[in-house]
């Protein structure tokens, strides 16, 4: 089974700064302890100088991860404590293309978190917890990808 990690780089920063990328770490090390077939990949994982892209540069490794996050994944795992513009694309990519989306943030009531998501846990010990309950094994088991999410 293959994950992406996603979350909040850049987010509002103005300055050409990263948030803290710890949580990278700890979802890797998460998932792959408790999913046995588990294939995690990670975005920033050789892009550690992605903000000193040249624009050619950028743009084809944003479109690739994205159109990864459509194509190439079965489980999209998005941290975002806040705001993240380009998490919310990976998560519609991955949602529209019938992949599983779990969210860890606190923002519930974004609409990008509540409706691209099959799964929100408010913090990384939640999904943790989740993982060792057994919460994200069954919704693994269960998600039928025929089923087209975008209908209302």
């Amino acid at each position: 089974m293959r994950f992406f990690i996603a979350g909040i780089m850049q987010g509002s920063l103005i300055d050409p700064k990263l948030h803290k990328q710890n949580y990278r770490s700890l979802l890797h090390q998460w998932i792959t302890s408790a999913i046995e077939d588990a294939e995690v990949y990670d975005p920033l994982a050789g892009h550690n100088d992605s903000i000193e892209y040249d624009d050619q540069t950028g743009k084809r490794t944003f479109y690739h991860h994205n159109q990864m996050c459509g194509n190439e994944i079965d489980v999209l795992v998005a941290y975002a404590p806040e705001a993240s513009m380009g998490t919310a694309i990976e998560m519609w990519e991955a949602y529209r293309n019938r992949k599983i989306v779990i969210t860890i943030s606190p923002m519930a009531h974004n609409w990008v978190i509540k409706f691209c998501s099959h799964l929100v846990l408010e913090s990384l010990d939640a999904f943790q917890a989740a993982l060792e309950d057994g919460t994200i094994l069954n919704l693994l088991d269960q998600h039928d990808p025929s089923e087209n999410p975008l209908e209302v």
